[in-house]
């Protein structure tokens, strides 16, 4: 059943332009991912990354093909409704944190809900700036606060409608080593220990294995996957037999768990595996372009 997947892609194609000089950025994408999962995308440098994310969280429309979020179509979703559904259903994690300046903490973690024009939920927003550790930062500005504080309030500003997916793009681009580590273990306590889905697109292997699945594009399609050990089934390309997700009653605590997120963090092999299919997936197009 459609209910059973948080994202749903069915023969997603997207084109740029007509005739000769158009540009294929996906070429029949299928992929089903169950609730409660944590999936990486990676690819080279213009193989569809950007496209894939824009597709499926409703931000661009494909050529061909279906999109469904929970159990949801919105391939055909006039744009008043596609924007309402962005705004309660779908949040997002950006390598710029696209805080706004002017508004507290907490005032940019309940903006979703005044733009979807309901009343602000404070005790929400308290209680996932608690699970991002900071509680005691409701009332400072964005200028107030370090990198990795202010995209900590990005991921509470995502999670505090509790969306069926979170989209993160190049989420820890901009930070380093350390920062970037203690905001992947905040993404996957949220999803070992909220139910949360989460889709990451990024360029770097240590990042991705911190996720169950990373997905491989190339040339607009997906040609292979790479599972973390002991990750439940994704239902990738109709593979729809395997695993059943999170338990979803996990959700019910306050806090995440950090031990337990950390016990599912990456191991340096499985980085490593990542690093050598990313660099086979690259090794001919930088052939290609020599011999040109």
């Amino acid at each position: 059943m459609s209910g059973d997947w948080a994202v749903e892609l069915h023969g997603i194609r997207k084109r740029y332009g007509r005739g000769r000089t158009a540009v294929h950025a996906l070429r029949g994408v299928d992929l089903t991912l169950r609730h409660g999962s944590y999936t990486a995308v990676m690819g080279p440098s213009g193989s569809g990354k950007s496209t894939f994310l824009q597709c499926a969280a409703g931000l661009d429309r494909p050529t061909a093909g279906t999109v469904r979020l929970g159990g949801t179509e919105i391939t055909g979703m006039k744009e008043n409704k596609l924007t309402a559904l962005r705004r309660t259903r779908i949040g997002f994690v950006f390598q710029a944190f696209n805080l706004l300046p002017s508004l507290t903490v907490e005032q940019n973690v309940v903006l979703p809900m005044r733009l979807a024009g309901h009343r602000p939920d404070r005790r929400r927003a308290a209680e996932v700036l608690h699970q991002v550790g900071l509680a005691d930062k409701a009332r400072r500005r964005p200028g107030q606060l370090s990198g990795g504080q202010q995209q900590r309030v990005a991921i509470a500003r995502a999670l505090v409608t509790r969306p069926d997916v979170v989209f993160a793009d190049e989420s820890t681009g901009a930070l380093d080593t350390t920062t970037a580590t203690e905001i992947l273990t905040l993404l996957r306590g949220a999803v070992d220990t909220h139910g949360a889905t989460v889709v990451m697109v990024t360029h770097d292997p240590a990042a991705a294995a911190w996720a169950d699945r990373v997905l491989f594009l190339s040339d607009g399609e997906i040609v292979d996957h790479l599972d973390r050990e002991g990750a439940p089934g994704h239902g990738l390309d109709g593979d729809r037999a395997a695993g059943h997700g999170l338990d979803r009653d996990r959700s019910a605590g306050h806090g995440l768990d950090r031990e337990a997120a950390a016990g599912h963090g990456p191991d340096r092999a499985h980085a490593d595996r990542i690093a050598a299919r990313m660099t086979s997936l690259a090794a001919p197009r930088a052939h290609t372009k020599a011999a040109a």
